[in-house]
């Protein structure tokens, strides 16, 4: 766990880098980070995320209730509470609208199927969970069933929350489930999914409790052990992969082919 000092200075660096690459715009987003047992400190609300100091920072108790610091407390500070009271591991969270991230949040796809092994191994898959109002106990009650059970979630029309053991294992899921992100967009647009198969999954599996990357406490499952991976394309996927098809906008197979 960080020292408080430390975890100002985090805070503005992760914010910033989020800001930079397009990952919040405005006043978009949040970062927190656990100070110990009772103690958040958080980014305030109102406030751009690349443009924040150390001294900006506000420190709340577990109840959301201001504890130290000049500017107003985020409205989503009760997502971030819920994940430090249900997952004691997790000592970094970063919330934000990376853009091709939440465009499938937006379009009701979950980033659920096996396409790159990376992924398989650092984050199982990223579920997408129901939509509810920013601030209010409605988003808490939708994140609520996944956050024991994955360490990335897309919130539908809304974003992507990520957390970890430190703020920077936070930061870095977030930069994962974008880049995912645009991979799974690029093979929508082709038409076409070629998800891990069972041999190749068993085998990262067993990677994974090897891999010193991998501070998870969480089970990190796939998308097929909570019924939502079929063997191809999930439901959602396949009629993107339709739709994109029937408008005439997926390239005959002759012309992906590279001419001399």
């Amino acid at each position: 766990m960080a020292s408080e000092r430390q975890a100002r200075q985090q805070i503005v660096r992760f914010g910033k880098m989020l800001h930079d690459c397009g990952y919040v715009a405005a006043t978009d987003g949040n970062l927190s980070a656990r100070l110990d047992k009772r103690h958040i400190l958080a980014t305030p609300t109102a406030m751009s995320k690349g443009a924040l100091r150390p001294s900006d920072m506000v420190i709340v108790d577990l109840d959301g209730h201001l504890v130290a610091g000049r500017h107003h407390v985020s409205s989503e500070i009760a997502m971030h509470l819920l994940i430090y009271k249900l997952r004691p591991d997790i000592n970094g969270i970063v919330h934000a609208h990376p853009p091709t991230a939440t465009g499938f949040a937006a379009a009701g796809i979950a980033l659920d199927q096996p396409l790159v092994c990376e992924v398989v191994i650092g984050l199982g898959s990223i579920p997408l969970a129901k939509y509810g109002t920013p601030g209010t106990p409605e988003l808490c009650e939708t994140l609520k069933p996944l956050i024991s059970k994955y360490d990335a979630i897309l919130m539908s029309n809304h974003g992507v929350v990520t957390y970890g053991d430190t703020l920077e294992h936070a930061h870095m899921k977030m930069e994962t489930v974008e880049h995912f992100a645009q991979i799974a967009l690029i093979t929508h647009l082709l038409g076409r999914q070629q998800p891990l198969k069972d041999e190749a999954l068993r085998k990262l599996l067993v990677a994974r409790s090897k891999y010193e990357g991998n501070h998870s406490a969480a089970p990190l499952p796939l998308a097929d052990c909570h019924g939502s991976h079929n063997g191809g394309q999930s439901r959602a996927s396949r009629k993107f992969a339709s739709t994109v098809s029937d408008k005439g906008k997926r390239p005959p197979a002759d012309s992906l082919k590279i001419r001399s």
